[in-house]
């Protein structure tokens, strides 16, 4: 049996902003733009990695949500809350100087970590941690 990753999500609170940053500062490609019952998913990926998705929801992404925990949501977003994700990259210090050029919000330079990679991380437009890392080299 094989079984691999196809989606993670994301939370953003606006899609445009979300799509400049992933598409323009991170290189990754705009795959699909779908929007139902007044929300929006957008889907970005790696050009290396075509099976492999990112989607960029809204905080509260079943329409069902109760307008309190769409608040509840909205405010874990503002603080950075919520989860990101972890880019792997064969030269975090060369995506370091891309995504700061582009605007990224810095939230730790490259550095060696004592758990075997050099890593950077960034808050998306929304407020995300992102976290990019690539192994040391020997």
């Amino acid at each position: 049996m094989d079984i691999k990753l196809s989606q993670c999500f994301i939370a953003v609170d606006d899609h445009d902003k979300a799509i400049a940053f992933y598409r323009d500062a991170l290189g990754l490609e705009v795959r699909n733009d779908v929007s139902y019952e007044g929300l929006r998913w957008v889907t970005v990926g790696s050009p290396t990695q075509p099976g492999v998705e990112i989607v960029l929801e809204p905080p509260a992404a079943d329409p069902a949500t109760s307008p309190a925990d769409r608040q509840v949501m909205a405010e874990l977003l503002a603080k950075g809350l919520l989860r990101g994700v972890i880019f792997s990259t064969d030269d975090v210090d060369a995506m370091f100087e891309r995504v700061r050029a582009a605007g990224g919000e810095v939230l730790q330079e490259p550095v060696d970590q004592p758990y075997g990679v050099r890593d950077c991380a960034f808050r998306d437009p929304a407020g995300n941690m992102l976290r990019f890392n690539q192994p040391r080299r020997g």
